[in-house]
């Protein structure tokens, strides 16, 4: 699997794997479990890691292998691997280096299913761990242990749209000696490459933007060759798969992700704006909005600002879960990077595990609202948002 081009898009629909006798113009879905051996010899030196090729479909399959080809050729990353969701991506790169007496230390903004882990889940195996602000970058390197193994974050992050400088970050680990592994779901490949900035490991969760269609649930693990083969170990002894149709849906969807995300920044950016200016809205955040308290990092590392937008309405939360209720194009779901735009209250939905102070603290107010803006035009949206907001504010305002 191979092309000569190094452009993004190019890349993205050509890259593919080699064609069958029959001439196909897209891959076959090959939905097998197994693969046979040439003869004996073939079976053990697959088995004993001496040649490459396909055993199991737990290992490898071919739709697998052709996904995560093009995955590692967009974000610069020598070799990966594809896993059944995003937060098996997310356990799995952090379980395969992590043992009893590690430590891991998180941004304080991360997914809350990604919290639950790292404050529930690890620390059952002996595994204690730290949170760091986003906006207190002088106390990073002081919360570094001895015993540090990796360094967890989300750019953006999920739902503040908070921004790491990724450059300061990646010094920073390799200072420690420790793994840098980046969540770069909200982002994408096309907008930006953490690898390129010092990050060890890139992770998915493949179900938002790289599907794009709300069709799929997978994720991917993306890093050099030395690192994979760990994470590998780990993948081919647990078994978070990913089905070979799926990672066929995948391959298909990722030519088109340059085009969607284009679409998708447009009208991101466009609605933040709407919304910056309107009289009922108390705070809006967008990465590529000068008042982001991130704009010049964002502006570095990423290279447009997303598809999520957040802001609060004027009015608290009652007026913000009629605003909620008053939508009528936009769906009220707890997806995101979809080519429809979706809505949600990540405080009572996705957040909601989190106790009311660690909700505070990463800036996840009550009645925050988070928009994951889709590819319908931007002139029907803004209409959505407006009338909600007009039929928010009529039912919550007293005579």
């Amino acid at each position: 699997m191979s092309t000569d081009s190094t452009n993004f898009e190019t890349i993205a629909i050509r890259l593919r794997e080699e064609k069958t006798k029959n001439r196909e113009h897209t891959t076959p879905i090959y939905l097998t479990s197994s693969f046979t051996f040439e003869d004996a010899e073939q079976a053990r030196a697959l088995f004993a890691d001496e040649i490459g090729g396909n055993i199991y479909t737990r290992f490898s399959n071919p739709n697998n292998n052709e996904f995560i080809a093009k995955l590692c050729a967009l974000e610069g990353a020598e070799d990966g691997i594809a896993t059944a969701s995003g937060m098996s991506a997310m356990f799995t790169s952090m379980a395969s280096f992590l043992k009893a007496g590690d430590h891991i230390l998180a941004s304080r903004s991360v997914f809350g299913s990604t919290h639950q882990i790292i404050s529930q889940l690890l620390p059952r195996w002996g595994i204690t761990y730290s949170y760091a602000d986003i906006d207190k970058p002088d106390t990073w390197e002081g919360l570094i242990q001895p015993n540090t193994k990796m360094i967890f974050i989300e750019t953006p992050s999920n739902p503040a749209l908070d921004i790491i400088d990724l450059e300061w970050l990646g010094k920073l680990a390799n200072k420690h000696k420790v793994l840098l592994n980046v969540d770069n779901c909200f982002a994408s490949p096309y907008l930006q490459q953490p690898l390129k900035w010092g990050a060890h490991i890139v992770t998915h969760s493949a179900t938002k933007f790289i599907d794009g269609q709300g069709r799929v649930i997978a994720g991917a693990i993306l890093a050099s060759k030395e690192i994979i083969k760990e994470v590998r170990f780990f993948a081919r002894h647990t078994g978070p798969s990913l089905s070979p149709m799926s990672a066929w849906m995948l391959s298909k969807s990722l030519e088109t992700l340059a085009v969607r995300m284009d679409r998708h920044c447009e009208n991101a950016f466009t609605l933040a704006k709407y919304l910056e200016k309107h009289p009922d809205i108390e705070l809006v955040k967008y990465p590529f909005l000068p008042s982001h308290p991130q704009y010049a990092v964002a502006k570095k590392q990423m290279k447009q600002g997303g598809a999520l937008v957040t802001f609060v309405v004027k009015g608290g939360i009652d007026r913000g879960r009629t605003f909620l209720n008053s939508v009528k194009l936009m769906s009220h779901s707890a997806n995101l990077g979809d080519t429809r735009t979706i809505v949600t209250h990540p405080a009572s939905t996705t957040h909601s595990k989190l106790t009311d102070d660690d909700r505070k603290q990463v800036g996840i107010l009550p009645g925050l609202i988070r928009i994951s803006t889709g590819l319908e035009h931007i002139d029907d949206l803004i209409a959505d948002v407006e009338q909600a907001l007009v039929a928010s504010k009529s039912a919550n305002s007293t005579d």
